[in-house]
């Protein structure tokens, strides 16, 4: 006698649906970031419909030649501080890395000196380089130098010291194997240096080059104190004239604002050409 199976209906429950995910509500951050757009809002129509701002006048002298001829000047002295400091701070860097104690103690006397000095001073001193010192190897130095002149030694020697910390700062960041790669390879110091520290190096370097660019830039405007006619200087002069000193600082500003707003996205890309490969890279 055979037995026969007879299948029996589950008694098992269906199965219920997973859980919905309900986002929480952040009423909280929304109204505090309508509250700041509000109020955004409000001081630019304030700004906007000010009659004191002049901007009229603001329109009148924004391409103006003579603030035309400031900015090129701005923008040709912070290139040539920016060039001329990186090549001197590169050098100090790397006698700051140097195995001589000798050089290793003069590029951080010069980097100490610097740093610890205000630039404003420094450029003061230079100005006054003639009273200090009359004659140097028996040349006249009353007036040898002339502001312009005065400023690019003033600032190159400022901002060489920045750079050599940069720059020393990127070259560590290097990996040990790396340069060890090189030297079993036979290659010399120098192209270790130029073919595999500096490139990968420039990852750290370039962002705070980027940000010490801006501040070359903004920082140029103290020359105005020696008589060189940069941007805020050629402003300074046409409000001593009219007396409208409120819309030509605005002018001087908006400059100064739209040329750090394009180097920044230039350092923006020049960052991500660097990072290529790495995760930060986007």
């Amino acid at each position: 006698m055979s037995a026969t199976l007879v299948k029996t209906p589950s008694t098992a429950p269906p199965a219920e649906p997973p859980p919905r995910v309900v986002p929480a509500r952040r009423t909280g951050q929304w109204t505090a970031a309508a509250a700041v757009l509000v109020l955004l809002a409000l001081a630019l129509v304030s700004v906007v419909r000010n009659k004191a701002f002049q901007w009229d006048v603001v329109a009148e002298y924004f391409t103006s030649a003579s603030v035309l001829r400031g900015l090129g000047l701005t923008l040709w002295l912070t290139a040539l501080v920016m060039a001329l400091g990186f090549v001197l701070g590169t050098l100090l860097a790397v006698l700051r890395l140097s195995a001589n104690p000798v050089l290793r103690a003069v590029s951080w006397g010069y980097i100490w000196f610097f740093r610890s000095t205000p630039i404003l001073v420094q450029l003061l001193f230079w100005f006054n380089i003639g009273v200090l010192y009359p004659q140097i190897l028996g040349v006249n130095t009353v007036n040898l130098l002339g502001p312009v002149a005065v400023a690019v030694i003033g600032l190159t020697l400022h901002e060489a010291a920045y750079a050599a910390e940069v720059v020393r700062g990127g070259i560590l960041s290097v990996d040990r194997g790396q340069i060890e790669a090189a030297h079993s390879l036979g290659l010399g110091r120098w192209r270790r240096l130029t073919r595999i520290v500096l490139p990968q190096a420039m990852r750290a370097i370039v962002p705070p080059a980027g940000n010490m660019l801006i501040g070359t830039l903004k920082g140029t405007s103290i020359v105005s104190v020696i008589a060189v006619q940069d941007l805020l200087y050629s402003t300074q002069l046409v409000y001593h004239r009219t007396y409208e000193i409120i819309p030509l600082l605005l002018v001087a500003t908006l400059w100064y604002v739209a040329v750090t707003s394009v180097l920044g996205v230039g350092q923006y890309y020049v960052e991500r050409h660097y990072a290529r490969g790495t995760a930060g890279a986007r």
